[in-house]
């Protein structure tokens, strides 16, 4: 996979990681009507095998990955693979973000561990990228690390960002209908204690972000690191051949 961006010698970053790909991918139909999203291919890869290579790429070598929709099928798939170590949460009604890794916190440890959508592709900067957020993870100051990317550079994407950034790394959440410079990738260093306060059944990782935010929108036990890689976004099949183009013409 070096051909499109994948840097094919594990980096030394521990911990574990989870992959979210249970969503029902309604935004991507006609190609979602038979199969789950993370089955469609982009380049030739499915979008979940784009996900788990650049997890071994970085040295990540368990992964838990939560299943719903047309779950047999996406559970075959990644039978089929030898690395990385995958375990299974599957979901027996849709948890959204924040409810999908609260339910598979068991597989998942006591430690800090990765977590990404199944719907983008993260390339590699100079740096290893989680190599980077591993190194910027503070524990005493932090239970969530975001990577961010600037909207400007973002293929695929189309939307006015999710953040301000500082200096320090503090995230401020722009007023309604105020553009921001930088949009959430879904790649996350997170610590199992930050769902604690958690609501039962389906939330978004949003409703612990926001937690004690200040009258500001800055966020208080939240942080962001920059990618210095590159991001696509795919929701939709024109993203989709976006991104496909954007992949083979740097092939």
């Amino acid at each position: 996979m070096s051909a499109i961006g994948y840097d094919r010698t594990p980096q030394p970053v521990r911990g574990r990681a989870m992959v979210l790909a249970a969503g029902l991918g309604t935004r991507m139909r006609p190609l979602t009507d038979h199969l789950p999203k993370p089955l469609v291919t982009v380049a030739g890869v499915t979008l979940i095998d784009h996900a788990l290579n650049w997890l071994v790429a970085s040295g990540v070598e368990e992964v838990v990955v939560n299943s719903f929709y047309k779950a047999e099928l996406l559970e075959a798939h990644l039978a089929k693979r030898t690395t990385p170590v995958i375990r299974i949460s599957r979901e027996e009604a849709l948890l959204e973000t924040g409810g999908g890794i609260k339910k598979a916190l068991p597989l998942l440890g006591s430690n800090p561990f990765f977590s990404l959508n199944s719907d983008t592709i993260c390339l590699n900067g100079r740096t290893p990228t989680l190599q980077r957020m591993a190194q910027a993870w503070d524990d005493e100051d932090m239970d969530a690390l975001l990577l961010l990317h600037p909207v400007a550079d973002a293929v695929g994407y189309v939307g006015k960002g999710d953040f301000f950034m500082g200096e320090d790394g503090h995230l401020r959440r722009p007023r309604e209908g105020v553009a921001a410079p930088f949009v959430f990738t879904g790649v996350q260093m997170i610590h199992p204690r930050f769902f604690g306060a958690g609501p039962e059944g389906a939330f978004s990782t949003n409703v612990l972000y926001n937690q004690g935010m200040g009258s500001d929108g800055t966020l208080r036990r939240v942080r962001g690191l920059v990618h210095d890689g590159n991001w696509l976004h795919i929701g939709t099949p024109e993203e989709r051949m976006e991104a496909e183009r954007w992949l083979r013409s740097r092939s």
